[in-house]
C-alpha cells in the first residue's frame, strides 16, 4: 500500500496555499513560463512536475507537510494493527477455551465468523457511503492540520486501517487456531438450542464449505462426523462410540476461518487502497488549485513595456477595508501573548471569558480553545469574538490557519474583531501597523473578519465613514 496519489494531493495543496501569498502577476508570468518551457522540451505539463519544477526553484517543497499529515495515519494503521493481533489472539483463545469436560461449540465459532463478515461489509459499506461516525473521536486524539487537509478522504483511510488491522486479526486468530491444534486435544462438537436435525446441520455446513472442498476435501464435513459429534447441553456422562472423531473439525474450522475472515479482510484492504487513491487522484483532478494552474499556463502574459523607473518608490500599503466599530462580545482571545500584563478596561469586564491561543501554545491547545469559545458562542444569539493581536507583529500563517480553522467550528453567524494593541495597551497604533492588519482581514471577507479598536482610542482617519 503506496500513499502516492495522497501525497501528490498534499504537497500541491500545499503549494497552492502558499501561492495565495504571491501577487496573481507573479503566479502568471512564472507558470506561463513554465509551460512554455515545457512545450520546447517538449515535456507534458502535470501536478507532479509543476512541483519538481517549483522545489528546484525554491530549493523547498512540501514534503515536510505532507510527511507530517501522513504520520498521523501511519500511527493510527499501526494502532490497528497492534489491536488486532492482540485480540485475534485472544478471541481465539477464548472460543478454543476447552478444560476436557465439555466440547467447544462449532456454531459458537461460525457466529463469530458471520459477525467479522458483517464488520467487514459495514466498514466497506461506510467508505463509499462517506460516513464518519468516529469523526470526533479522530479530531480529538489527531493533527488539526493533518485533518484539515485530509478530511474529504477520512472515510477511505479509516476504512483501509479498519480493515488492515481486520487482516492482523484473522492471521493472529488463524495462527493461533494452528497452534492450539498442535499443543492441545481439542474435542469439537456442535450444539443449538434450537430443534435442529443432523441433517440440516449437514447441509449447513457442506454449504459453508462449498470453496474449499475441490481445495481440501479432508475440511468438509461427512454425516457421520456432524451425526458424532452432536451433544446437548443438558447431557451427562455418555459414551462416546468414536472419540477421535471429535478433533476431525479442526480442519473444517481452519478453512472456515480463512475464507470468510482472512481473505475477505484482504481482499476488501486492497480495495480500500484502490478506492483511497482513486478518491484523491479526482480530488486532485478537481481541486480549485489546478484549475487555476491550468488557466496561467495557457493564457499568455501581457507586458506592457512602460520604461518608468520606480525603483525608488514606496509600495503601496493602502487598502479598501477601514476601522469597524468594536462589537458587543465577552469573549476575547489573546493570541501569542498579546495583551499582557492586563488587557485594556474596554475588552475586560467581569463577565468576560479570556481564552489564549498561538506562540507556545500546541496545536491541541489551540484546538481547546476553539472549542470552548464554540461552546460559549453556541448560546448567543449575535456571537462575536474579539481577538487581540500584538500590532507590532505582523499577521502570521498560522494565525490565518486558527481563524480559518474557527470559522469551520463556530456557528455560521460567527464575526471575528481583530484588535491590535500596543506594548503599553494604552495608546493608538501606528498607521502602518493598523494598514497590515487591515489587509490581513481582507482574505476572510467583512463578514467574518474585521479590524477594530477600543473606544478609549483617539480618533483615527481609518474608521469607518471618516475617509
Amino acid at each position: 500500500m503506496t500513499d502516492t496519489a495522497i501525497r501528490l494531493l498534499l504537497e500541491f495543496d500545499d503549494q497552492v496555499r502558499r501561492d495565495q501569498e504571491q501577487p496573481p502577476a507573479f503566479l502568471h508570468r512564472r507558470d506561463r513560463k513554465y509551460a512554455l518551457d515545457c512545450q520546447q522540451r517538449g515535456v507534458s505539463p502535470s501536478p507532479r512536475h509543476w512541483l519538481a519544477h517549483l522545489a528546484r526553484l525554491s530549493g523547498q517543497g512540501g514534503e515536510a507537510n505532507a510527511d507530517a499529515a501522513l504520520g498521523t495515519w501511519r500511527r493510527i494503521i499501526t494502532g490497528f494493527i497492534l489491536a488486532g493481533s492482540a485480540l485475534g489472539a485472544l478471541t481465539m483463545l477464548g472460543l478454543l477455551f476447552y478444560e476436557g469436560g465439555q466440547r467447544i461449540n462449532v456454531t459458537v465459532i461460525l457466529a463469530f465468523v458471520l459477525l467479522q463478515c458483517l464488520l467487514a461489509g459495514l466498514t466497506t459499506l461506510q467508505a463509499f457511503a462517506g460516513w464518519q461516525p468516529w469523526r470526533p473521536l479522530l479530531s480529538r486524539f489527531s493533527d488539526q492540520k493533518s485533518v484539515r487537509g485530509l478530511r474529504q478522504l477520512q472515510p477511505q483511510l479509516m476504512a483501509r486501517a479498519a480493515h488492515v488491522g481486520g487482516l492482523a486479526f484473522g492471521v493472529c486468530g488463524l495462527l493461533t487456531l494452528l497452534v492450539m491444534v498442535v499443543v492441545q486435544d481439542l474435542a469439537f462438537g456442535w450444539s443449538t438450542t434450537l430443534n435442529t436435525e443432523s441433517q440440516r446441520f449437514l447441509g449447513l455446513v457442506q454449504a459453508i464449505a462449498t470453496p474449499w472442498q475441490w481445495l481440501w476435501p479432508a475440511a468438509v464435513p461427512d454425516a457421520n462426523l456432524v451425526e458424532t459429534t452432536r451433544f446437548f447441553r443438558a447431557q451427562t456422562g455418555g459414551i462416546i462410540s468414536d472419540p477421535a472423531r471429535l478433533g476431525d473439525w479442526w480442519p473444517f474450522v481452519t478453512m472456515a476461518w480463512v475464507f470468510y475472515v482472512v481473505l475477505p479482510r484482504l481482499i476488501l484492504a486492497i480495495l480500500a487502497d484502490g478506492h483511497l487513491r482513486l478518491r484523491a487522484s479526482r480530488l486532485l483532478d478537481r481541486h480549485p488549485g489546478l484549475i487555476a494552474l491550468h488557466y496561467r499556463m495557457e493564457t499568455p502574459t501581457l507586458e506592457t513595456g512602460n520604461a518608468h523607473n520606480d525603483a525608488e518608490h514606496q509600495p503601496d500599503t493602502t487598502t479598501n477595508s477601514q476601522l469597524m466599530p468594536l462589537p458587543e462580545s465577552d469573549t476575547v482571545i489573546c493570541w501569542a501573548g498579546a495583551g499582557e500584563p492586563e488587557l485594556p478596561d474596554a475588552l475586560n469586564g467581569p463577565d468576560t471569558l479570556v481564552l489564549h491561543a498561538g506562540g507556545r501554545a500546541s496545536l491541541q491547545d489551540d484546538t481547546n480553545t476553539l472549542e470552548k469559545a464554540a461552546d460559549h458562542l453556541a448560546t448567543i444569539t449575535r456571537p462575536a469574538v474579539i481577538v487581540v493581536t500584538r500590532s507590532w507583529e505582523p499577521p502570521t500563517a498560522e494565525l490565518q490557519d486558527f481563524l480559518q480553522h474557527a470559522r469551520e467550528l463556530w456557528p455560521s453567524a460567527s464575526h471575528v474583531a481583530v484588535v491590535p494593541l500596543t506594548t503599553s495597551g494604552q495608546e493608538e497604533p501606528p498607521t502602518h501597523q493598523v494598514q497590515q492588519w487591515l489587509r490581513f482581514t481582507e482574505r476572510f471577507g467583512t463578514n467574518f473578519a474585521c479590524v477594530s479598536l477600543p473606544p478609549l482610542f483617539p480618533r483615527n482617519p481609518y474608521r469607518q465613514g471618516e475617509l
